[in-house]
């Protein structure tokens, strides 16, 4: 009976415990503490769990879970850590968490968020919880006026921020129904920050909005880190790998409690003793290295409070042999402004040596293979034995599409470089190398503008910095893709692999099984994709920025998804485009050394492919500043003349880039106006902020392009960035040349010096107003366009056979869905065979065959003659301008004048159409078109001219500069 009775208490007694006891979810962001896994220790049930606690269960991204059982009373103490000592103890504040016991809570960045529910499941009700910084504006009270998306606006001032939050800090939560997002204002009750009139844009979550800037899924700003004293772990799997004189070191990740913020990598071995330097991400390219020499290098990783983890084994790797010095090569020196650039594609061009010839993998898809016309056609021996073709036209620098090794299905255009240190070797041919091509141009007087790219590489990476395997199978369906690897083969474009018979040979670009270290996410695992062939694509089987194929630390992880967004100048443009991490040291060294290599060739100048993706800061700050100093290093006087213009793809009819300085192409003229953080990818960004809500009518301005009445001034140039561009507001506009002359006056002021602008009608790219197709607005507007772009600000620049209207009205560019032949990029060729001698600038002394044919076109005449107008009258190559006193569609004065050289040149121009000068100097006037002689005596000279593309430039007798007279012969457009 005893025992019953016993039993039956101890029943009655657990029943009544149970009756009181519960349960809390407790979730934990794990982020807070860079934690992978996250462990709750508790004294819910009355006695302290033992340590490290009870392992919570991964629920969301960011979010671990548990279920706790609770006892009678109503809060309990808890504390988290990731079961290797290091823990979360309510940030120091001495009494660990307090947490209800029952309901659902979120423990997040130090605070208990009670009751909030599950981060991981959506109720339907959204809120946000947002901080305002108050300090800078000295506010005491804040008033927060907002509106969820698609509802409506608070009544203003809005409501106040009245939450607990912290010193210089104020905070409200607020609710936004089923909305994600809201616009937003702030206030004190009389003044406003409303985001420069735009309103800021504030999501969901945690937020705060500091001097304008808006942090989302923020940490809280009131919360104080505990003194952090742990180090990273200690870098493992540490790789050198050589290649020639280089050697590239890459290690694993370390791991931190608060996140690793870089790495130390020390380097023994060679003469040049022990060398340590930092980098943030997990791999480092040491260039310039003695040959033959082994170097060893090991890492430490360190975090934020400078704690140093302890240093990695060794990895060692011994350097080859020296790579050839470059031949010699000496710039021709000089005003760019002097010259008028002829653009090439240099594979289109002429083909001085089929031997090199390759159609590539598209050869036959193209088109081309009918037309027998590989796309890798022309050369650099056509192109020198083509030299005096393009003197005969009068141009003096030769403008050449990128000549370092591609790599892609269809790459004869150059841009997507895949070993930057080499030239393609389906351009050169023996004894016509890319340095016999410098040579043999500055020879004649002739530069060479080298196109070059420093935003991205071939879909493969770029070989001495970084280079991708495909990681997709190669299964029967991708064996007639993926070639079967060959042992010692290289490709290099040219070479034919003798297995396969394929120059375009890519048996090192895949790989069966998943391959050692792979980091691309889900390797191998179909995807509901296949190709054009019908064939299943499965995931890492093409180049991707987000799977983790690329690494961080070297190229961009997203895709471009705002083309006049911060995003634009940091993800990739296309899957053939990789793009490199220009922020990232070891990056911007590669890009350095190897173009300073091409420098060290003597070419005169780079025109910078897709410059507006790279953002100015880094620019100013590293690429432009090395190249120019390099150069004058080099060269000395001559290298000070070294010319950079970019590419800053602003396709748009107005001054700037729909009201984005960041995205316009005056705006990559001028050095940065502000001190950013050290850090080139936090300075990126702050400059890209400050400069968005200065806007653009806060940009800094300049006189450089203008005369001051009837003088020339000398320009300030310290302001100038190094960079100057191809005006894309002209360009765009030259449906007419009319619109282009008012568009391109109209935005002057705003680029550092307009004078230096590269100026073109149409390119490789696009026509007019983004047109697709090359320009085709008939002769007597060709010509018109180019006796503006001859005698107004700028640098006057024809693309390839544009002389003869070669292929007007074409498609510019379709890829290999139809052939070259029938586009813009047409093999020029056929057109240029015979013979040509030219004694002079647009001077030509003999001419036979087909090439003879060409140089008697009108617009060949044309502008030969141009080309020798320019050459006679400084004031035409490098004036400033004004339309000041003057009547007349397309008319303007220009002036230029350097005393130290005894030079003064002023001229009266007139386009198309009559004009008359009020205001200018008295004295003798002379037609360099007509030879007319006008004598001024009131200040007033009137102009007559009729017919499309006529001019009337009459040139001022000064003291010591005399007018040139008449120039040239007549023409069928310029004449009396």
């Amino acid at each position: 009976m005893k025992g019953w009775k016993w039993s039956a208490l101890l029943a009655l007694l657990l029943g009544t415990q149970a009756a009181f006891a519960g349960t809390a979810t407790v979730y934990y962001y794990t982020p807070y503490k860079g934690w992978g896994t996250a462990y709750v220790h508790h004294d819910a049930g009355g006695a302290w769990t033992s340590v490290p606690g009870t392992l919570m269960s991964t629920e969301c991204a960011g979010w671990a879970v548990r279920v706790i059982t609770t006892g009678t009373a109503s809060t309990f103490q808890a504390v988290f850590n990731d079961g290797q000592n290091h823990w979360d103890n309510a940030a120091g504040n001495g009494g660990n968490y307090l947490l209800p016991t029952s309901g659902t809570h979120q423990v997040k960045n130090g605070q208990v968020l009670a009751n909030a529910g599950s981060p991981c499941t959506s109720t339907g009700t959204h809120s946000a919880e947002v901080f305002y910084y108050t300090r800078t504006r000295g506010w005491s009270a804040v008033n927060f006026h907002y509106s969820p998306t698609g509802g409506t606006w608070t009544t203003p001032p809005g409501i106040p921020m009245n939450e607990t939050a912290c010193t210089d800090w104020v905070k409200k939560t607020v609710s936004l129904g089923s909305a994600t997002g809201m616009k937003a204002d702030f206030n004190n009750g009389s003044v406003w920050d409303n985001n420069n009139g735009v309103d800021y844009s504030l999501g969901m979550g945690l937020i705060t909005v500091k001097d304008g800037v808006v942090t989302a899924n923020a940490a809280s700003p009131c919360v104080v880190l505990p003194p952090d004293t742990t180090p990273p772990s200690v870098p493992t799997g540490v790789t050198a790998t050589a290649s020639g004189t280089a050697i590239s070191v890459a290690w694993s990740a370390s791991t931190d409690d608060r996140g690793v913020t870089g790495y130390t990598l020390t380097r023994t071995g060679g003469t040049l003793g022990t060398k340590s330097v930092t980098v943030t991400g997990t791999a480092y390219a040491d260039s310039g290295l003695e040959a033959l020499t082994t170097y060893s290098y090991t890492v430490k990783a360190f975090d934020a409070a400078g704690n140093t983890s302890a240093a990695s084994s060794a990895a060692s790797a011994k350097t080859g042999s020296a790579p050839p010095p470059p031949a010699p090569g000496t710039p021709l020196g000089g005003d760019i402004r002097e010259d008028s650039i002829y653009f090439v594609m240099t594979a289109r061009f002429y083909d001085g040596d089929a031997n090199n010839n390759r159609g590539g993998s598209m050869h036959v898809k193209s088109g081309n293979a009918a037309n027998n016309d590989p796309m890798f056609r022309g050369d650099f021996k056509g192109l020198i034995q083509k030299l005096d073709y393009i003197k005969a036209l009068g141009f003096s620098a030769i403008w050449i599409t990128p000549v370092v090794l591609n790599r892609s299905d269809y790459d004869y255009h150059g841009y997507h470089g895949w070993d930057f240190y080499r030239v393609d070797p389906r351009l050169e041919s023996s004894g016509a190398t890319y340095q016999d091509l410098i040579n043999a141009a500055h020879a004649k007087g002739l530069k060479i503008i080298q196109d070059v790219v420093y935003n991205h590489s071939s879909r493969w990476g770029a070989k001495g910095l970084w280079t991708a395997k495909v990681y997709g199978v190669r299964d029967s369906q991708w064996s007639w893709y993926y070639d079967a690897p060959v042992a010692g083969f290289e490709y290099d474009g040219l070479t034919v692999e003798p297995t396969t018979g394929k120059s375009y040979y890519n048996g090192d670009l895949w790989s069966t099984p998943e391959p050692a270290g792979n980091t691309c996410r889900s390797w191998g695992v179909p995807t509901s994709y296949t190709s054009q062939e019908g064939y299943r694509i499965y995931n890492c089987q093409w180049p991707n920025p987000t799977t983790g194929m690329f690494p961080a630390s070297l190229f961009h992880q997203c895709w471009i998804g705002n083309w006049e967004g911060e995003d634009s100048r940091s993800c990739w443009i296309h899957e053939d485009l990789a793009d490199f991490n220009t922020e990232n040291a070891t990056v911007q060294a590669f890009l350095i050394d190897v173009y300073n290599r091409y420098i060290d060739m003597g070419v005169d100048g780079f025109r910078v492919d897709t410059a507006v993706h790279i953002p100015r800061v880094t620019w100013n700050r590293r690429f432009l500043p090395a190249a120019h100093s390099h150069a004058e290093a080099k060269f000395g006087a001559k290298g000070r003349d070294f010319f950079m213009f970019g590419e800053v793809g602003s396709f748009v009819n107005d001054k700037w880039n729909r009201g984005s300085p960041n995205h316009s192409a005056q705006f990559f003229t001028w050095k940065e106006r502000k001190t950013y953080s050290s850090d080139d990818v936090a300075a990126a960004l702050e400059q890209y902020n400050y400069e968005q809500t200065q806007g653009t009518a806060n940009q800094p301005t300049s006189t450089n392009a203008f005369l001051q009445g009837n003088a020339w001034h000398a320009p300030d140039a310290s302001q100038f960035s190094g960079m100057s561009v191809i005006d894309m507001r002209m360009h765009m506009n030259f449906g007419e040349a009319s619109n282009a002359f008012w568009n391109g006056k109209d935005s002057d002021d705003s680029y550092n010096d307009a004078t230096y602008n590269v100026v073109y009608v149409d390119s490789h790219d696009y026509g007019p107003n983004k047109s697709s197709t090359r320009y085709a607005g008939g002769t007597d507007a060709w010509a018109e366009n180019m006796s503006l772009m001859w005698t107004f600000r700028g640098i006057p620049t024809l693309y390839y056979g544009s002389e003869i209207e070669f292929q007007a009205g074409k498609p510019i560019d379709c890829g290999p869905t139809c052939a070259l032949a029938t586009t813009g990029r047409a093999y020029y060729g056929a057109n240029l065979e015979g013979s040509v001698t030219a004694s002079d600038f647009g001077v030509v002394v003999s001419a036979s065959g087909a090439v003879a044919t060409t140089l008697s076109k009108p617009l060949v005449k044309h502008v030969q003659r141009l080309n020798q107008l320019r050459r006679r009258i400084p004031a035409l190559q490098k004036g400033q301008y004004s339309t000041e006193g003057i009547t007349g569609a397309m008319a303007y004065k220009r002036r230029f004048t350097d005393a130290a050289k005894g030079v003064d040149s002023f001229a009266l121009v007139t386009v198309s159409g009559g004009a008359t000068f009020n205001g200018i100097p008295n004295g003798t006037y002379t037609d360099a078109i007509t030879g007319d002689v006008k004598t001024v005596t009131g200040g007033s000279l009137s102009a007559t001219v009729s017919g499309k593309g006529n001019l009337r430039v009459y040139v001022l007798d000064l003291p010591g500069n005399p007018a040139p007279g008449k120039v040239g012969v007549d023409g069928p457009y310029l004449k009396p």
